[in-house]
């Protein structure tokens, strides 16, 4: 499912603006909502990989601009630490409201502070994870350190970040002074929290990492991003980073059951939200259907085409398998490659055109094995005798019917 642009208040009645994320084809079992790093936004590349790297394991995810920055109102500088954990306080209510109750929070940078702080707030919130997040939130102020007497002195400065300039006041920098971590950690004792932070992190060094893990109490699990950098700038860093969230997250969060859907039949389908995206069972196994972009679709699962192909691909390799184990043949591996010609958007738009062609497979098998050629050759063989292959050379009778509603 694509992102959802949503809009919501803060306490001070600033529109703040977010996206929110759904699980393809299904309800989320969890909610996660997601702060951003000190002067970034929503949209930032990482933020995103790991929004979607939580999405497939089936949490839904608020992620949103703090009020000041990317697509929230408001004036940056006139914005705080507090302000921004009062922002993350409305994103819970906002969430709880629309959707469901949020029950894991996750924090990049700044953002990591901003959680930690806020966690023990709100009663539904059941873990909390950070990454590159700082031991106290003045730890920012070295990022301003050579503006940081104009500021006291002139009450304001201009402070150029991340290639940007801001207004920072001083208002922000004594707000920033005053919050210290440990009251924070104390108040989320009995409460999984999760770090995560690079060693390599030029930012927000590691020890940062070491200081929150040691004053934080069990349970708490620390995971290293080796080789990331601050901004998890490369893609799977980003990814493993989310997965690694998502499957921590799951020993502590409730399991909740899924509708399931129920067929007497061996395979069901369903249409969901989306042009075609469509949930199938078959057997106890639960997948998902759709079409590339190019054909209108949002390419959250394989095409009925790309579904057949590896149904003839599986069986052709298991055909194979099965043949050279009875022959007691030295078959070590078998990787049966699939392309179909045929031009499926037209089969589509044609498909009652009684002259209409149908298209071909196009299979290549790579055989691994100390096998002689007449084994290999053989084995080519077979794989024109799998089952699938059978069935889909013979005109298979297909009978429609309608059901009950």
């Amino acid at each position: 499912m694509k992102a959802q642009e949503v809009h919501f208040e803060n306490g001070q009645g600033v529109r703040l603006t977010g996206m929110v994320e759904h699980p393809a084809a299904e309800k989320p079992r969890h909610f996660a909502l997601f702060a951003h790093c000190f002067t970034c936004n929503k949209d930032l590349r990482s933020v995103r990989k790991i929004a979607r790297a939580l999405t497939q394991r089936g949490f839904g995810v608020l992620r949103f601009d703090f009020a000041g920055l990317g697509d929230s109102a408001g004036d940056f500088s006139e914005t705080n630490f507090s302000s921004n954990v009062e922002d993350l306080e409305a994103a819970y209510h906002f969430v709880e409201k629309q959707y469901q109750t949020p029950d894991l929070l996750i924090g990049h940078s700044l953002g990591g502070a901003s959680v930690l702080m806020a966690a023990g707030e709100l009663p539904g919130i059941s873990a909390v994870a950070t990454i590159g997040a700082p031991c106290e939130p003045e730890h920012v102020l070295k990022l301003m350190n050579e503006d940081l007497d104009t500021i006291k002195e002139n009450g304001e400065a201009a402070v150029h970040l991340a290639g940007r300039k801001f207004i920072i006041k001083k208002q922000f920098v004594e707000d920033l002074e005053n919050h210290g971590m440990k009251g924070a950690l104390e108040k989320l004792k009995g409460r999984p929290l999760l770090f995560l932070h690079a060693p390599q992190d030029r930012t927000v060094g590691i020890e940062n990492a070491r200081y929150l893990y040691e004053n934080a109490h069990h349970p708490k699990s620390f995971i290293s991003l080796d080789g990331a950098d601050h901004l998890l700038s490369k893609g799977a860093d980003a990814e493993y980073a989310g997965e690694m969230i998502a499957a921590w997250a799951s020993r502590y969060l409730p399991a909740e059951e899924t509708e399931t859907l129920q067929t007497e039949e061996q395979v069901v389908a369903e249409l969901e939200e989306g042009p075609f995206l469509t949930r199938l069972r078959a057997g106890q196994h639960h997948l998902l259907a759709d079409e590339p972009q190019k054909a209108g679709g949002e390419d959250l699962g394989p095409s009925p085409y790309e579904y057949l192909a590896s149904g003839l691909g599986a069986c052709t390799a298991m055909t194979l398998k099965m043949y050279a184990t009875r022959k007691e043949w030295p078959l070590e591996e078998v990787q049966v490659h699939l392309s179909w010609d045929g031009k499926y958007e037209e089969d589509c738009a044609h498909c009652d055109a009684p002259d209409r062609k149908i298209g071909r497979f196009t299979r290549k098998l790579r055989i691994q094995g100390p096998l002689d050629e007449k084994q290999r050759q053989r084995l080519l063989q077979i794989a024109n005798k799998c089952p699938v292959h059978k069935t889909l050379e013979r005109s298979v009778h297909i009978h429609t019917e309608l059901m009950g509603e």
